[in-house]
């Protein structure tokens, strides 16, 4: 059990919609979403909790093995915050897709009914030619203009939409309530490698599919457990630059980055320039009362057996930033180099535990009640 000093504990009490003023988007959302929302602020002004993408669904050597996970083998938790994807919901057989639904259901019911948070990205599939997510010259079609309202695949959008909304209305606890989840789609829409990145669609259109996007979902489709993540990838300098295709405050409640080039890709880090981006998207978060985290990052095998207290906890601890989590990508489940989080032996292992002992980050354990309006560590 992780120790947490008196004084930070204190800080986990009960606040109120009263306290601040509440800038999430959808009025309606489920009293859980709205207590996530609220104390995953909190948690932000002193905190910051950990994340690992796929983190249940397999690891380093192992795959669909029940209450396991890599980050738990080290540290006897899981991470706060469990990072799944929707790329399965389209562009695959009715069979594949109920299948996947039904995987990905299990997971986020049993990561909320332990407490912890799920937070879902979009590798979507482009639904108006080949090519999957990725953009492919000569195969992918610039799709975001034929998606958006009185495009020529509108309709299949809506569909695909549906079969979003549909898992959100099923993700039901034994206690009968929804889970809540973080969604993030179109992430890193600022680079060029995605069907809908910068190149390939202009700012009016990606802000029109944004737009419909979160209103279709929470308005047609009443879809109330969702809070909605906007996060770019690193190519932004200033304010400017990140907002630049931002869809307006009410579409968004968290403002995110996606930055592994700062952070140690290809063995070249620019730790200065990470700070800088964070705290600029930090600091329009605080200006919106709105929620921020580091989205994704990580280092690819991690040859830096000090990267996770020397690179990542400096960095994020360097600058007044109010970042609600950060999360690292995947861990393979039968490449031998491709993992961002340590298993047990991995080089790295003794530094993430000095990492997850360190009072300023959270897992899974060290959250109660994260749901209601009081939750302690």
């Amino acid at each position: 059990m992780k120790l947490i000093s008196k004084k930070n504990a204190l800080l986990f009490v009960c606040f109120t919609a009263g306290h601040f003023l509440f800038a999430q988007l959808d009025k309606d959302a489920t009293k859980e979403t709205k207590h996530l929302y609220r104390n995953l602020k909190t948690i932000s002004k002193n905190h910051i909790l950990f994340g690992h993408q796929h983190a249940l669904e397999y690891g380093h050597g192992w795959s669909n093995e029940p209450n396991r996970s890599d980050v738990k083998s080290v540290t006897g938790s899981h991470p706060a915050v469990i990072g799944i994807d929707f790329s399965d919901f389209s562009g695959r057989s009715f069979e594949q897709i109920q299948k996947t639904k039904e995987l990905l259901r299990k997971n986020v019911i049993d990561t909320y009914e332990r407490g912890g948070i799920t937070t879902v990205s979009w590798h979507f599939n482009n639904p108006a030619s080949d090519g999957g997510f990725y953009w492919k010259d000569g195969i992918s079609a610039p799709s975001m203009a034929l998606i958006k309202p009185g495009g020529s695949y509108h309709e299949q959008y809506k569909e695909i939409l549906k079969t979003i909304a549909d898992f959100a209305h099923s993700v039901k606890a034994k206690n009968g309530t929804l889970s809540p989840m973080i969604f993030r789609p179109f992430h890193e829409f600022d680079g060029g490698w995605f069907w809908w990145g910068k190149p390939h669609t202009s700012r009016e259109d990606f802000i029109a599919v944004w737009q419909f996007t979160v209103s279709y979902l929470k308005d047609t489709l009443g879809v109330h457990n969702f809070i909605y993540a906007f996060s770019p990838d690193n190519q932004f300098n200033n304010a400017e630059e990140y907002l630049e295709r931002y869809p307006g405050d009410e579409f968004v409640d968290m403002l995110g980055m996606d930055d592994y080039g700062d952070f140690g890709r290809d063995g070249k880090y620019d730790l200065e320039a990470g700070r800088k981006k964070l705290k600029i998207f930090s600091d329009i978060a605080i200006q919106k009362n709105k929620l921020a985290a580091f989205t994704e990052t990580g280092l690819e095998s991690i040859p830096n057996t000090k990267w996770w207290t020397e690179v990542l906890l400096k960095t994020i601890q360097s600058e007044k930033l109010e970042l609600a989590y950060v999360l690292v990508w995947r861990n393979d489940s039968t490449s031998p180099t491709h993992f961002y989080a340590p298993f047990p032996g991995q080089s790295s292992e003794k530094d993430f535990i000095e990492f997850y002992n360190n009072p300023f980050t959270i897992f899974e354990k060290d959250l109660k009640n994260i749901y209601s309006k009081k939750f302690k560590m």
